[in-house]
């Protein structure tokens, strides 16, 4: 089996010039099919913007390049829309969920407390990249909370799938912010989304981090270092990231 690395939204910050990223998303070949883990801004977000997205327009230069959606990145390895039927969802961002209505016949599997916080009242600055419009088509949705389970030491809830894959709750940076973890044949890959800088790296003030992303940054570092036989990414990889590493396989 294989994991794809796809880069579904890249945005190369004006200053400092030197940060050129992109959005991961993975594509997990599983005994159900492909698992879209993320989806990165969907069509419709490059035919009307949103205002978050225009907004980030104004700090970042962005490519808007429509086949870099998930639904086009998939075509080309052979899939079509309606082969993805399942989608899990780090959080519901614009960045990581546009995409939901290129794939109409996908479930879609996210923490309780991220669809709350999606459907409800803004409470805190990072509930503002939420777009709405990204459920109307009806979304099939399975929604998780804790019960008790555990990966790594890390609270957890196992997803339905083969490969073993588990739901790692790292809230902060929204209310119900997850990570996914995915066994490989050795080892395991944690794609922590956005609840750590760009490949874990230190090229912001901790504070800022800490604001912006929450609490997790630090542990996470520490994780990393102590077990090396688990791969971690983040929401955000550098684009060299994607050059370098288009698959993983297992």
């Amino acid at each position: 089996m294989t994991i794809h690395y796809l880069n579904c939204f890249t945005c190369n910050a004006r200053l400092p010039r030197r940060w050129r990223t992109g959005t991961l998303c993975l594509l997990v070949e599983t005994a159900q099919g492909p698992v879209l883990i993320d989806t990165g801004p969907g069509r419709d977000d490059y035919a009307h913007p949103p205002w978050i997205l225009r907004l980030f327009q104004l700090f970042a230069r962005l490519p808007m390049d429509v086949n870099e959606t998930a639904v086009q990145q998939v075509a080309r390895m052979g899939y079509a829309a309606e082969d993805v039927r399942q989608i899990v969802l780090t959080h519901m961002h614009f960045d990581h969920c546009g995409g939901l209505g290129d794939f109409p016949n996908a479930t879609v599997h996210v923490h309780e407390r991220e669809y709350q916080a999606f459907r409800g009242i803004p409470h805190q600055l990072t509930d503002l990249a939420y777009v709405r419009r990204h459920v109307a088509h009806a979304a099939r949705l399975v929604l998780y909370k804790e019960q008790g389970e555990s990966w790594y030491g890390l609270p957890a809830i196992r997803l339905p799938f083969q490969r073993e894959m588990w739901l790692v709750p790292l809230h902060g940076h929204t209310r119900g912010h997850c990570g996914v973890a995915i066994r490989m044949d050795v080892g395991w890959h944690f794609h922590v989304a956005d609840a750590a800088p760009i490949a874990l790296e230190e090229y912001a003030p901790a504070w800022l981090v800490n604001v912006v992303l929450g609490p997790h940054t630090d542990r996470l570092r520490a994780f990393a270092a102590a077990h090396p036989e688990v791969r971690v990414t983040t929401g955000h990889m550098w684009l060299d990231f994607f050059r370098n590493a288009i698959v993983q396989v297992f």
